[in-house]
C-alpha cells in the first residue's frame, strides 16, 4: 500500500461525495425521508460502495471503484407525490434488475436495443431543470453564488474533476463570512434505520424503471468504458450482480443504486497511482477504507448542508450536473435519425408532468420510443 494509492484513493472518494451529496440530499428531501432515514441513506449508500470496491477489486484484480447514481439521484429527487417507504420498494426493484441484467444476458441485451439517443434525452430531461435553478439561485443570492461559479470555471480549467469540491469549499468559506451559523455542527454516530418497502405498480414503473436504465447509461456502461480505456478487462457480469445485490440490500436502510464510477475512476487507474499495473487493484481497498469513514461522518456533512443557505446547496448541485447534463445532451444529439425522439423524450422529462400515478421520465422514455418507432416504420422500404 503505496502513499500514492492512499492519495488517489482518498482523492476520488471526496471528489465524488462532495459532488453530489447535495444531490442525495435533495432526493432525500423530495421522498419525505426523516434526518434520521437520510443519515441512514448516506450511511448505507457509503458502506455499499466500500464493500462493493473491495471485493469486486480483491475477486478480479482490477481496480474497480463503485459511485451512487449521481443521475438516479437526480431523478428521485425529480419525482412527486411519493413517500419515503414507495421510494425504498422502488430502490429494492431497482437493484433486483441491476442483477438479473448481470445474471441473465437476454435483459442485457434488450437494455442495449433501446435507441442511445433517447436514453441520453431522458438522463437530459431529468437534469435540466436542475442545472436551470444554478441560474434562479444566482440571482437570488449573487454574493455567494457568482463566486462559487468563478472558482468552478477557474479549477475546471486546470482540473475538472476538482472543480466541484473547489465550487463547494468556496460556499462553505463565503458562508461563514456572512453569518451562517454552524454552531450547531456535531460529531454524531450515525445508525442504520430499516424501512419497510412498499411496492406501488405506479412507483415501479415512474421510478424503478427509469431509475434502472439511468443507472445503467450513465454510470453502468461509462464505468465499463473507463477499466477498457486504462487497459483493464472489466468483470461486467460479476460488478452488476454484485452491485445489484449490494442495491438490493442497502435499499431497506432508504439506499438508492450502488453502481460503477466513470469520472472517479480515472483517477484510481493512472501510473501514478502504482507504477505497475498488475497491482493497482489494492487501490479499491483504500477507496473502500476512505467511504467507511465518509459514511460514519454522514450525520455532520448532512447538518453542514442544512445549515448553508438554499441557493448555495442549488448551485451546487446546478454545478454538480452540468458535466452529466452535457454529455446527456451530446448523446441525445449525436444520431440524425434520433434527434426528433431524442427531443421529444427530455421536454416530456423536464416538464416533470405525471400522469397515473407514474412519473414524466417513464413518459418521456415512451413518447420517445413511439416517436422513434413511427419513424421507422415510414422509413421502411413498402
Amino acid at each position: 500500500m503505496r502513499a500514492s494509492v492512499l492519495s488517489a484513493a482518498t482523492v476520488a472518494a471526496l471528489v465524488g461525495y462532495a459532488a453530489s451529496v447535495a444531490i442525495l440530499l435533495a432526493a432525500a428531501t423530495a421522498l419525505g425521508a426523516t434526518p434520521e432515514q437520510t443519515a441512514s441513506w448516506l450511511l448505507a449508500i457509503s458502506l455499499g460502495k466500500a464493500l462493493g470496491s473491495a471485493l469486486l477489486s480483491w475477486q478480479s484484480r482490477v481496480p474497480v471503484v463503485l459511485a451512487w447514481s449521481t443521475p438516479g439521484a437526480a431523478l428521485i429527487a425529480a419525482t412527486e407525490g411519493i413517500s419515503f417507504a414507495e421510494g425504498v420498494g422502488a430502490f429494492v426493484v431497482t437493484g433486483l434488475l441491476i442483477a438479473a441484467t448481470g445474471l441473465i444476458r437476454p435483459l442485457g441485451a434488450l437494455v442495449a436495443r433501446i435507441p442511445d439517443g433517447i436514453a441520453a434525452g431522458m438522463l437530459a430531461g431529468v437534469l435540466l431543470p436542475f442545472c436551470l435553478k444554478g441560474a434562479t439561485a444566482a440571482q437570488s443570492l449573487p454574493a455567494l453564488v457568482l463566486p462559487m461559479v468563478a472558482v468552478f470555471l477557474i479549477v475546471r480549467l486546470w482540473n475538472p474533476a476538482m472543480a466541484t469540491l473547489a465550487a463547494f469549499a468556496t460556499g462553505i468559506i463565503l458562508a461563514l463570512l456572512t453569518g451562517a451559523d454552524l454552531s450547531a455542527l456535531r460529531l454524531t454516530m450515525p445508525e442504520l434505520h430499516l424501512t419497510i418497502p412498499d411496492f406501488r405498480p405506479g412507483v415501479i414503473l415512474g421510478l424503478a424503471l427509469p431509475l434502472y436504465l439511468v443507472t445503467m447509461a450513465s454510470q453502468n456502461l461509462p464505468g465499463f468504458a473507463t477499466l477498457r480505456a486504462a487497459g483493464y478487462e472489466p468483470p461486467v457480469s460479476a460488478a452488476l450482480t454484485t452491485t445489484g445485490a449490494i442495491s438490493t440490500v442497502t435499499a431497506f436502510f432508504g439506499a438508492h443504486t450502488v453502481s460503477m464510477a466513470a469520472i472517479t475512476a480515472a483517477i484510481c487507474l493512472g501510473p501514478d497511482v502504482h507504477p505497475e499495473k498488475e497491482k493497482r487493484w489494492i487501490v479499491g481497498l483504500a477507496y473502500a477504507g476512505v467511504w467507511v469513514l465518509l459514511g460514519l461522518l454522514s450525520p455532520t456533512v448532512l447538518q453542514l448542508l442544512a445549515a448553508l443557505p438554499a441557493p448555495v446547496v442549488a448551485a451546487l448541485v446546478a454545478l454538480a450536473l452540468l458535466g452529466p447534463l452535457m454529455g446527456a445532451l451530446t448523446g441525445a444529439f449525436a444520431h440524425p435519425d434520433q434527434r426528433l425522439p431524442a427531443t421529444l423524450t427530455l421536454v416530456t422529462t423536464a416538464s416533470g408532468m405525471a400522469a397515473f400515478g407514474i412519473g414524466a421520465a417513464f413518459w418521456g422514455l415512451m413518447v420517445g420510443l413511439l416517436a422513434w418507432g413511427l419513424e421507422h416504420v415510414k422509413s421502411r422500404p413498402a
